[in-house]
């Protein structure tokens, strides 16, 4: 389901992609739905570089954005496979084994792309 980002959204999304000056997709012209999409195929050059972003945000954003993707409200239907294994990586290390085995099942479960 898409949402409007809220300022806690675009800054989280600007901690992670610093040079996002504007919140619209380049390729369809529509205003950014979720955070992870936009990190992941706009502005991150792999799944090294999309990790380090993701990286630089405090395990309470992290808890933020796992809840939103738990609640259906985060996207992670148009990341790159990479993107989310290193992803569920992450969420393991820093958060633990149940909220990345909750993390992979709202991926399973197959939410649609929100960019």
């Amino acid at each position: 389901m898409p949402r409007e980002l809220t300022e806690k959204d675009i800054e989280i999304l600007k901690k992670c992609a610093p040079e996002c000056g504007d919140l619209t997709c380049s390729g369809s012209g529509h205003m950014f739905h979720s955070i992870l999409p936009p990190v992941s195929n706009h502005f991150s050059e792999d799944s090294d570089d999309f990790i380090e972003r993701i990286g630089r945000l405090s395990n309470d954003e992290l808890s933020y954005l796992t809840d939103r993707i738990e609640k259906g409200e985060e996207s992670m239907g148009c990341l790159a496979v990479e993107d989310i294994e290193a992803f569920l990586h992450l969420i393991h290390d820093r958060l633990g084994e149940d909220v990345a085995k909750k993390v992979l099942s709202a991926y399973e479960s197959g939410y649609e792309c929100n960019r």
